[in-house]
C-alpha cells in the first residue's frame, strides 16, 4: 500500500562532488553512533563561518530537524524527512519560496543535508500495511549524524580564534589607556623625556588600527604598543629611582615583600621585627624630593587592582571617596585595628593613608600582620621619611615583572586592568592629555 506524506517537485538539479562526498560520509556512519540533534545543531551554528552556511539556511535545517520526531539521531535509523515547501516556510519564519529553494541548496551543498529523489521528483513516504514507513524521498539529515565529530573541531577552532580575537582587542585597549595615563603623569612631574617624540609614536601606532582587521594585524600592533609601554613605564620608574637616594633598586620592591613581622595578629605594643617592616618601606630620608603631586587615581587602581573586589556590585571605583570607602572595607579584613588606622590616616592624610591601605591589601598574602606594618610606615610618616610614590611604583614593576616571566604580556593583566581602566577620564578622540597638548603647544608660542 502506497500512502503519500506529502508531494513536492525537486525539479532539475545537478549532482555535484560535494553532495557525493556527503553520502559517502552517511554511508560510512557506524551504526552505534548517536547524536542529540539540538546539541549539534548549536554546533553547527558556531561553525557555520568555517562551513559556509547562511543564517538563513540554518533556520531551515532547525526547521528539517523539527520534522524528525525523535530528539536522538541514531546511525541505523531512516533519518528521512519530506516536509512540503508550505510546512517549511511556516516553520522557517516565513520566508518566501524562492529564498527557501536557495538556502536549501546551500545546505546540500555544505554538507549537512542530501537530497533524496522520488522517481517522479517529489517528497512523500511509502506505509506498508502496518503502518511502517518503508520507503521515503526527501531531506535526508544523516550527515548531521555522520558528520558530529567535523562539527565539533570546528566550533572548537571557531571558538579558540573568537577568544585570541577578543585577549588582542583587549590587550590594545590596556595598552593604550595605560600609554596615555603615563604620558600624562609623565609631563605634570616634569619627568626628564622626550613626551612629544612619545606621543607622535603612539598616535602613529594606534594610526594604524583598522575599523575592522584580522587578528593576526592587530597581534602585531599590539606588539609594538607594549614596547611603547614598556618604554613610557621605564621611564617613569627611572625618575623615581633617581629622586631616591639609595641606589638600590631593591630598596623601591622590597616596601612591602620583605616586611614579615613574626606575628600574624597586629602587635599593638612592640613590633618583634619592627625594624625590618619598617627600614624596607621608603629607605630615604629624602623623601622631599620625590613628586609633590598626589598619584592620579587610575594609576594607584592599576598597582592595587585587589581593591575593586570590595566594590559592591563590581561597579568600579570613580572618584577617592570610592577608593576610601573601600579602604574602609578593606581595613578590618586584614585585622587593623581602628587606632592604628586613624593614627595613619592623621599622620599621613586620608587620602595617603587609603593608598597604604590599598598597598597592603595588595600584596596581604606577603605580610604576616598588616596593622604592625602600617604602625611602622605611620611612625616614618610622623618622621617625615614615607612617601606612597615608591610603594605604587613598586607594585607596578612587580606586575611588569609578572607579566614578562608569564610570557605573555597583557593577558595576564588583561581582566584586572580592564577594570581598573574604567575609572580613567576619557580623553579627546586622538587621545591627547590637556598637560600634552600644553607642553606641545609651548614652542610654537614661543617662536
Amino acid at each position: 500500500m502506497d500512502t503519500h506524506i506529502s508531494t513536492t517537485p525537486f525539479g532539475r538539479r545537478p549532482m555535484t562532488l560535494g553532495m557525493i562526498s556527503s553520502q559517502v560520509a552517511a554511508k560510512a556512519m557506524p551504526a552505534d553512533l548517536t547524536v542529540h540533534k539540538w546539541h549539534i545543531f548549536q554546533t553547527i551554528k558556531e561553525a557555520r563561518g568555517a562551513l559556509g552556511a547562511t543564517d538563513r539556511a540554518l533556520a531551515i535545517l532547525d526547521a528539517l530537524l523539527s520534522f524528525h520526531p525523535e530528539t536522538a539521531l541514531y546511525g541505523d535509523s531512516e533519518l528521512i524527512v519530506w516536509p512540503s515547501n508550505e510546512q517549511l516556510i511556516g516553520r522557517a519564519n516565513g520566508m518566501p519560496p524562492s529564498t527557501l529553494r536557495r538556502h536549501l541548496t546551500v545546505l546540500v551543498e555544505c554538507g549537512l543535508i542530501i537530497r533524496r529523489d522520488s522517481p517522479n521528483g517529489k517528497r512523500y513516504a511509502r506505509k506498508g500495511q502496518g503502518g511502517e514507513i518503508e520507503q521515503a524521498y526527501g531531506f535526508d539529515i544523516s550527515p548531521i549524524v555522520a558528520r558530529a565529530a567535523e562539527f565539533k573541531e570546528l566550533a572548537e577552532v571557531v571558538r579558540a580564534e573568537k577568544k585570541a580575537y577578543r585577549v588582542v582587542k583587549e590587550r590594545l585597549t590596556i595598552c593604550r589607556r595605560d600609554i596615555v595615563k603615563m604620558i600624562d603623569a609623565g609631563i605634570e612631574e616634569g619627568v626628564p623625556a622626550n613626551w612629544g617624540r612619545i606621543q607622535q609614536a603612539y598616535q602613529a601606532i594606534v594610526g594604524k588600527i583598522p575599523r575592522t582587521a584580522p587578528r593576526q594585524v592587530l597581534e602585531a600592533i599590539a606588539a609594538e604598543l607594549e614596547e611603547l609601554w614598556a618604554e613610557v613605564r621605564e621611564a617613569l620608574e627611572s625618575f623615581v629611582k633617581t629622586k631616591n637616594m639609595s641606589a638600590n633598586e631593591s630598596h623601591i620592591e622590597r616596601h612591602i615583600q620583605n616586611s614579615k613581622p613574626d606575628s600574624k595578629s597586629e602587635s599593638e605594643s612592640g613590633l618583634g621585627n619592627k625594624d625590618e617592616a619598617g627600614a624596607n618601606v621608603a629607605d630615604t630620608d629624602n623623601v622631599r624630593s620625590l613628586p609633590k603631586r598626589e598619584l592620579p587615581l587610575g594609576i594607584v587602581l592599576d598597582a592595587c587592582p585587589n581593591m575593586l573586589w570590595l566594590v559592591k556590585g563590581g561597579g568600579g571605583i570613580r572618584n577617592w571617596r570610592e577608593f576610601l570607602a573601600a579602604a574602609e572595607v578593606a581595613r578590618p579584613t586584614m585585622g587593623i585595628s581602628p587606632s592604628a588606622w586613624e593614627e595613619a590616616r592623621t599622620a599621613m592624610g586620608e587620602q595617603q593613608a587609603a593608598i597604604t591601605i590599598a598597598a597592603i591589601y595588595q600584596r596581604q598574602d606577603q605580610i604576616n600582620s598588616a596593622g604592625g606594618y602600617l604602625r611602622s610606615l605611620t611612625d616614618r610618616a610622623k618622621a617625615g621619611k614615607f612617601s606612597v610614590w615608591p610603594m605604587v611604583m613598586a607594585l607596578l614593576r612587580a606586575k611588569l615583572d609578572a607579566s614578562k616571566a608569564a610570557g605573555n604580556g597583557a593577558e595576564a593583566a588583561a581582566v584586572d586592568l580592564e577594570t581598573a581602566g574604567k575609572v580613567v577620564r576619557t580623553e579627546s578622540r586622538l587621545e591627547i592629555s590637556d598637560a600634552l597638548r600644553r607642553s606641545l603647544d609651548k614652542p610654537r608660542r614661543g617662536s
